[in-house]
């Protein structure tokens, strides 16, 4: 266990994290990540310069933390939506939706540098792409489609939905978010992950 990590967890160590999160988060909107200044982060968080530092050993590790939550927001979406009748092509649609709407609600800028952070060569060590949430949730159900036999039982679905996850962020960084432009690059990426997962449509 690090020294620092009792001063974090304590409340004032706590509610200092949390506004410098906010602070920080802000900041990346107006300008994204890399022209994020530190200064302008500390002075609205109304805590010394240093205390950045301490929390968030790099501006990156803001963009973890705020991962992490984002993962356990869309887990929890992914699974209500679960438990409601659907097919493959649903649940694929749906990872779009909610990606889409984190979009919204983080603004392009930000949205843009959290999910590169996923392609950084300097992003500070993480688990592995099994270990994410949002992987995780979409793999238990691919196998369950297995088993209702909608997907063929020598699919990798492991590969098949890390490959699927790291395509779409490379797809909405790069695509503008009007839908004009958008939809028709998103449907046929859809129907070619579709494909090669090899889904059974069921019969009327």
């Amino acid at each position: 266990m690090r020294k620092s990590e009792p001063a974090v967890r304590s409340p004032k160590g706590l509610q200092t994290r949390e506004r410098l999160l906010g602070a920080a988060i802000a900041e990346f909107k107006r300008g994204g990540l890399a022209a994020a200044d530190t200064a302008a982060i500390v002075s609205a968080a109304g805590v010394a310069h240093g205390t950045f530092f301490f929390h968030f050993p790099t501006k990156e590790h803001v963009l973890i933390e705020l991962e992490t939550r984002e993962q356990e927001r869309i887990t929890a979406e992914l699974n209500r939506f679960f438990r409601r009748p659907h097919t493959v092509r649903d649940t694929l649609g749906e990872v779009v939706r909610l990606l889409e709407k984190m979009e919204r609600r983080l603004g392009r800028n930000l949205f843009k540098d959290f999910l590169a952070l996923h392609f950084s060569t300097t992003r500070p060590p993480s688990e592995e792409w099994g270990k994410y949430p949002v992987i995780v949730a979409v793999v238990e159900e691919f196998r369950r489609a297995q088993e209702r036999g909608e997907i063929p039982a020598d699919v990798d679905v492991m590969h098949n939905s890390v490959s699927f996850l790291v395509g779409l962020y490379a797809l909405l960084i790069t695509i503008p978010a009007d839908k004009v432009v958008r939809s028709p690059a998103v449907d046929a990426y859809l129907t070619t992950y579709e494909y090669g997962l090899r889904v059974v449509r069921p019969t009327d």
